[in-house]
């Protein structure tokens, strides 16, 4: 009489293979996905995905003036952010929810990339959203 011995469903699929395997085998596959579409690894330039840039376009975030955290000054940040919260539809929270969001957003996505200088006017901004909602400490 021959015993057949059958390995534990949890170790083994379908394929046989034992689970280290089939982890080799999805990173080869998922490499493999990649390059047919064109997206090289991380970091890399040709057809990265800027969820962020979605987010911005897309969701219930603020409409804000183009360009503003870049050129303007921290009390310019905080009067348009100020004006765009009040004016929006879209925002689920108070506007004063909603401007202090966005701008804790474009900091944070900016992350080590945005410059000191950039990052103090910000900052500084966030107290004079503060302020411009009567909201200071």
């Amino acid at each position: 009489m021959s015993t057949t011995r059958s390995a534990h469903p949890s170790t083994r699929t379908r394929s046989g293979r034992p689970p280290r395997q089939r982890h080799a085998q999805a990173k080869e596959h998922h490499a493999r996905t990649q390059a047919a579409a064109g997206q090289s690894g991380k970091g890399g330039k040709t057809g990265t995905r800027r969820w962020s840039h979605e987010v911005m376009e897309k969701s219930d975030a603020l409409d804000l003036e183009k360009g503003i955290f870049r050129n303007g000054s921290a009390d310019e940040i905080a009067q348009s952010l100020k004006r765009s919260s009040l004016a929006s539809r879209r925002r689920k929270g108070t506007p004063f929810q909603s401007a202090m969001s966005m701008l804790n957003f474009y900091i944070n996505r900016a992350g080590k990339n945005l410059p000191k200088t950039q990052r103090t006017t910000l900052e500084r901004a966030k107290k004079k959203l503060r302020e411009a909602f009567g909201r200071t400490p």
